[in-house]
């Protein structure tokens, strides 16, 4: 169908790269810890819409533009890597600017939305992920790939949104059993700060 071939191969590939670690994982169980489910599923819709802007630009040729210009490249890793930087500094400053035993401050749902989606819409990897990814599982000789990236974009991002919520469930269900303390939460925000903030300097010098 659309020139698509493997179909089972890329479903099984799609969610072993969905389980590995990263940003998109950290922010989701951040958000649950902090706030609840309705904050982790805001995150994973921002993720997901993210992901499709992506998916997207792959279908319209923008990615292989990005790839191709290393100055436009450059620009847009940059951009990315200062966005989780600061993603990073803003949670470590939280910490240090209120006791251990305060409540964390909520976010609104939007803002937490904005997060997930800037997370993957500013980091030009994604786009090149889908670039040399996707192709492998799509008969160049087809006439209708454009609608081929798009739909197995849409089973992949399914793949991550699943996973995504998964996890919310996850931590929400600690988070309601064990009653975790603030200091503990603060702790956690501290500890994902400094991976945000790791993520940030990798991706700027990779």
């Amino acid at each position: 169908m659309f020139g698509i071939h493997d179909l089972a191969l890329f479903i099984a590939s799609s969610l072993l790269l969905n389980l590995m670690p990263g940003p998109d994982s950290l922010l989701v169980m951040l958000r649950t810890a902090g706030q609840g489910w309705r904050a982790g599923v805001a995150a994973t819709w921002g993720i997901g819409s993210g992901i499709m802007v992506h998916v997207l630009c792959a279908t319209l040729g923008l990615s292989a533009l990005l790839a191709a210009s290393a100055q436009l490249f450059a620009l847009v890793k940059l951009a990315g890597a200062l966005y989780l930087v600061y993603l990073g500094l803003t949670l470590l400053r939280h910490h240090a600017a209120v006791r251990d035993s305060a409540p964390l401050p909520a976010m609104p749902l939007w803002a937490i939305y904005r997060q997930g989606m800037l997370t993957n819409v500013l980091n030009p990897k994604v786009a090149l992920f889908f670039l040399a990814f996707m192709p492998q599982f799509i008969d160049p000789s087809g006439q209708q790939q454009g609608l081929a990236f798009i739909l197995l974009g849409g089973i992949f991002n399914l793949g991550g949104m699943i996973w995504c919520h998964l996890l919310v469930l996850i931590t929400a269900t600690a988070r309601h059993r064990l009653h975790l303390p603030a200091r503990f939460k603060r702790a956690l925000e501290r500890l994902i700060g400094a991976l945000f903030l790791a993520f940030g300097i990798r991706l700027a010098i990779s």
